[in-house]
């Protein structure tokens, strides 16, 4: 007797990220394909990409260099692939959900992977233009545009990702600095010492460092766009901010579920 075939399940990943990509090539590679028919959410509109390294895009890198597959990849390998299709809401009771576009997709068995989202410190005068988080490739063009008129960049934030940021700044040609609240650089991977010398390093390289600094408002600056007041009533004025305090959980999705 001829076996019936069963019909594959449906698997619905959230995020195309560098986990949810990660998530594919396993799934791939152990021969998840044979019992899942897979799609991919990804909010952005460009396939997963290495976001570790994304000021080298800055220092002439391509951006096309950074992604981890391309939608090629995808179809190649039978995973039906949506960009620029963020999941705006989960129905558990249905087990659907549902894209920005108002499309509707059930599920047998869902991933999320959504990653995380900058975290923007509630700084008055934080939404102005001129003001950008450093998480996509979208943002680096934001930047880079706004980096072409200026002469002066701020990265509110000393952790690794901050650095980062003001590298991308100071490739891009501008006079920077970084402004951390904590008292030295990456607080919480380095002791005093290490802080010290990490700002030294990085000082070394012609960017200015502010540790023990926190900023009150952001306002309209004299000599460039920005003011940007601190609580012991100093002030530094510039034409570009990014923020790079931090990230949370990206996990809106669930809770409204």
């Amino acid at each position: 007797m001829e076996r019936r075939r069963m019909s594959k399940q449906q698997l619905l990943v959230v995020g195309n990220g560098m986990v949810g990509h990660h998530f594919i090539e396993q799934l791939v590679n152990t021969g998840g394909l044979e019992q899942y028919e897979v799609t991919v959410f990804g909010a952005e509109p460009d396939s997963a990409y290495d976001r570790v390294h994304l000021s080298e895009v800055f220092g002439g890198k391509a951006p096309k260099e950074l992604q981890l597959a391309d939608p090629e990849w995808y179809a190649e390998k039978g995973v039906k692939l949506l960009l620029s299709s963020a999941i705006e809401g989960l129905d558990l009771e249905e087990k659907s959900v549902t894209t920005c576009h108002g499309e509707q997709y059930r599920y047998d068995k869902l991933v999320l992977a959504t990653g995380s989202y900058p975290f923007v410190p509630p700084i008055p005068g934080h939404m102005r233009a001129g003001c950008y988080v450093y998480r996509t490739l979208a943002d680096l063009d934001a930047i880079r545009d706004a980096c072409a008129g200026g002469r002066t960049g701020v990265v509110v934030g000393g952790g690794l990702l901050g650095l980062e940021a003001a590298n991308a700044l100071r490739l891009l040609g501008l006079e920077t600095h970084v402004v951390e609240f904590a008292p030295r650089l990456m607080p919480v991977q380095l002791d005093p010492v290490g802080g010290d010398l990490l700002k030294n390093k990085i000082e070394s390289l012609g960017v200015r460092v502010h540790v023990n600094t926190a900023t009150e408002c952001i306002v309209d600056g004299e000599s460039a766009l920005h003011r940007m007041v601190f609580k012991d009533g100093e002030y530094l004025e510039t034409d570009v901010i990014l923020f790079s305090a931090g990230i949370r959980p990206e996990d809106r999705l669930a809770r409204n579920a």
